[in-house]
């Protein structure tokens, strides 16, 4: 389906949005965006994309447009290993892609990560195990995170991550390893990359949500 060139510059705040954010932009933000004055363009334009079949939204719901489209219909993105940088690339270039909705688990964002050595076993999360991450660059207290540490995890990671009063605390689920401790500005070093969700298990012993 062919867009105008308006119609794609929207379609795209929209879809970086959401893998920035998790969830899309208001009518304002767009117009910021975009250096438009007033909403009724975009309104408009929004329409036009629904109708398309380019974006889908929930009624009477704020920030509702969901990106369709590209991504619908060709499963979940699986990233190997996550070097350093801008993580969400997995998105566009993953390393595979399995046949699992990524709704299942909450969100069309979510991607897979394939898990390395054995640091999550306590918590039944095994070698060669697929992760879902549900990118955001936040969680609460005790969640387990996908994560990248500055000039020591090149690779992201899965910990649990825990939130002291100065310092912030990645811990694995194996007595096996240290709790990496980071004081004042060196927890800046810490990136979370996405909240894990759920287990996929290749081999044919199925899937586990949180």
């Amino acid at each position: 389906m062919e867009l105008t060139q308006r119609q794609e510059s929207v379609y795209r705040v929209i879809c970086e949005y959401h893998r920035k954010y998790g969830y899309s932009p208001s009518v304002r933000e767009i117009c910021q965006k975009l250096g438009l004055a007033g909403p009724a363009g975009v309104h408009r334009i929004l329409g036009v994309l629904e109708e398309k079949g380019v974006i889908r939204s929930a009624a009477g719901k704020k920030r509702s447009w969901v990106p369709v489209g590209l991504e619908e219909g060709q499963g979940m993105p699986v990233a190997g290993a996550i070097a350093a940088g801008e993580p969400l690339d997995v998105w566009d270039n993953p390393d595979e892609r399995i046949a699992v909705d990524p709704m299942l688990y909450g969100h069309e964002q979510c991607f897979a990560l394939q898990v390395k050595g054995d640091s999550m076993t306590g918590a039944h999360i095994l070698d060669g195990d697929l992760a879902v991450i549900r990118p955001q660059d936040d969680v609460d207290d005790g969640e387990i995170a996908a994560v990248l540490v500055e000039g020591i995890l090149l690779e992201a990671t899965l910990k649990r991550v825990r939130k002291k009063r100065n310092s912030l605390e990645l811990h694995s689920a194996n007595p096996a390893y240290k709790v990496m401790r980071f004081y004042g500005a060196k927890s800046q070093k810490v990136k979370i990359i996405g909240r894990y969700v759920g287990l996929i298990r290749k081999g044919g012993l199925g899937t586990d949500t949180l």
